[in-house]
């Protein structure tokens, strides 16, 4: 059965050429912080699906400090900003690997793309960036961005991948963002606390959306809540482009997503 907005989210994934989709700490790893390899796999075989269909994929993928923890554990503990910067270093090799593992098993390539702030904000760099994004894609490979987290500080830091994936959704021209968490969309209030919250399906004005929800805090293992995902959606509805918020959790979400049988919250914009 269809639910409210599933005919309109399959049918914007259905128009939709040239997709962006950024998956958060929380959906790639475990609840003790190791990598879930079971859902990177079955990912993969659905991105094959889409792209089989004549769909390119970008990934915005967020783990590398969390795959850097379940490599050296004695590291957990440590705050200091040259061991969280050394752990993502360490992390984002591990987590490259994963992603690396379960699109090999469908014949797919991947690529690697670390970003700054300061990258976007250089007219040569982006040139340069947008190209290699194209050259992947057309070849059939998938580019796989993340922050450049081991030598961002906080005058080149983006911060969330909410944003980074926005900005690399414009940077490319992407006919849909879509942005992965552990909730099913925007909702009226945090569903984890108020069991009356609702699900807002669509927002065509932002500016409404911010004056009738509550924005609660941060999850435990990603750097983003809902404002940051609210911001990615302003960036993107500016250059028209889409932004669906899903829930990685739900079982084959791309393959329900597609089939309007999925449910999310859809950005249109003002």
């Amino acid at each position: 059965m269809e639910t409210e907005n599933g005919k309109e989210i399959a049918q914007i994934i259905k128009e939709s050429r040239k997709i962006v989709m950024k998956f958060g700490s929380n959906s790639l790893a475990k609840a003790d912080g190791s990598p879930n390899s079971q859902f990177m796999e079955n990912l993969a075989r659905q991105c094959k699906t889409l792209m089989d269909a004549g769909k390119q994929i970008v990934l915005v993928s967020s783990g590398a400090q969390i795959s850097g923890i379940a490599t050296i554990k004695e590291w957990a503990r440590k705050k200091d900003v040259h061991y969280r910067q050394a752990l993502c270093a360490v992390g984002q090799v591990e987590l490259m690997n994963q992603w690396r593992h379960a699109f090999n098993k469908y014949g797919i390539h991947i690529g690697q793309l670390l970003f700054t702030k300061e990258d976007f904000e250089n007219d040569n760099r982006t040139l340069h960036m947008r190209n290699t994004i194209f050259t992947l894609v057309d070849e059939g490979v998938i580019p796989i961005i993340n922050e450049n987290d081991s030598i961002s500080v906080d005058e080149i830091k983006i911060g969330d991948n909410d944003n980074l994936s926005a900005l690399t959704a414009i940077l490319w021209s992407a006919d849909l963002l879509i942005l992965f968490s552990d909730i099913d969309g925007v909702y009226t209030d945090n569903p984890k606390t108020n069991p009356d919250a609702k699900l807002i399906g669509m927002v065509k004005s932002i500016k409404e959306l911010r004056e009738t929800i509550k924005i609660g805090n941060n999850n435990e293992f990603g750097t983003g809540g809902i404002e940051t995902k609210i911001q990615a959606a302003e960036k993107t509805t500016a250059f028209n482009i889409p932004l669906l918020l899903a829930n990685s959790a739900t079982e084959n979400v791309l393959d329900t997503l597609a089939s309007g049988n999925g449910k999310g919250t859809l950005f249109l914009g003002d």
